[in-house]
């Protein structure tokens, strides 16, 4: 298991020790107080909430435009974007780090995606590997990649209000249907120790004979908050479960000097407690639970050791996606 602080860290931890210690427990209060009410403002939002009108679609080609692991010939990153493709249209959920690194626009190239309008883009939630890189996430606003075309009139969804710059962008109240006949859970809430308030949002759609696909991007509010929702907003069964589940056990996929970023930052816990095997459990048991057919998931947020437990103890066939690669349903 990595150390989430180099050994080089600890000299400057105790020398701002006098400044940390308090702020740290001025933080912690804060942090519990909102723990409690993320928790009653999802339990609100799942009493609320009813059947959506989710249409049966035929198919969908699901494609990682960004992710942590890739095809030959692609570029991976510690983000995630997806293109979903149904017989009523175009969707990017997510956009990684953007233009940032240049993985979204050297994968659309590889895919043989030229974009002239920007299809619907959804965000799941408001960090920088999902809104399009460290510039986005500071200025609070999302910035489209140049491959994904004329963005002046593209439908962005946002799961909590962003800073405006051109494209419309409409914040979901709550779960609905978007445009091509894909759902949204609406945002679900958790308050992570370091990173503050977050909301995100998952998507749902049904597929003809086989029942409700969920995609997820990081899960922060939790698989089981996440399928719960789901249960409420459709009564057919989960054929499959596709997504980040945030479990950064041994190592961290987003790495600074000396520093283990997501094991850190990325847990949404106080930085001197870890994500345990315990909270895998939980995970495991809940998506056991849903019994899906299959499940899908993100190397982006999720080290190796967590995703070759839950490849090994999960019920469903379980597969690690990849950038470039196409999923059918």
């Amino acid at each position: 298991m990595n150390r989430r602080f180099s050994i080089a860290w600890w000299p400057v931890l105790a020398a701002a020790s006098s400044f940390l210690i308090p702020w740290l427990w001025w933080k912690n209060r804060g942090f519990r107080r909102e723990q409690a009410l993320a928790a009653q403002q999802n339990q609100a939002r799942l009493a609320r909430a009813q059947l959506l009108n989710l249409p049966e679609l035929e198919r969908v080609e699901f494609t990682p435009l960004s992710e942590w692991a890739r095809l030959d010939g692609f570029l991976g990153e510690p983000g995630v974007s997806y293109l979903l493709k149904s017989e009523r249209g175009e969707l990017v959920y997510d956009l990684g780090f953007g233009d940032q690194n240049g993985v979204f626009q050297h994968n659309s190239r590889q895919l043989g995606l030229a974009w002239r309008q920007a299809p619907l883009v959804v965000i799941s939630h408001l960090h920088p590997d999902h809104m399009g890189g460290e510039r986005a996430y500071r200025k609070k606003t999302v910035i489209f990649p140049q491959a994904l075309g004329d963005t002046k009139d593209v439908e962005c969804y946002l799961p909590a209000p962003a800073q405006e710059a051109g494209p419309r962008f409409t914040v979901a109240q709550g779960p609905m249907v978007l445009p091509g006949g894909i759902g949204t859970t609406g945002p679900l809430a958790r308050r992570l120790f370091l990173m503050g308030w977050c909301e995100e949002q998952a998507l749902l759609f049904r597929i003809k004979n086989k029942g409700l696909v969920v995609v997820t991007a990081c899960t922060h509010p939790g698989i089981e908050t996440v399928l719960t929702m789901a249960s409420r907003l459709c009564s057919d069964p989960v054929h499959a479960i596709v997504g980040g589940m945030h479990f950064p056990l041994t190592e961290s996929r987003l790495k600074k000097p000396g520093l283990q970023t997501i094991m850190v930052f990325g847990t949404g816990k106080p930085p001197w407690r870890r994500i345990t095997d315990q909270d895998l459990d939980l995970a495991i048991a809940a998506i056991n639970r849903a019994a899906p057919a299959k499940v899908f998931l993100s190397a982006h947020d999720t080290c190796d050791y967590a995703l070759q437990r839950m490849s090994r103890e999960l019920k469903a066939e379980t597969e690690v996606l990849k950038a470039g690669a196409s999923y059918r349903f």
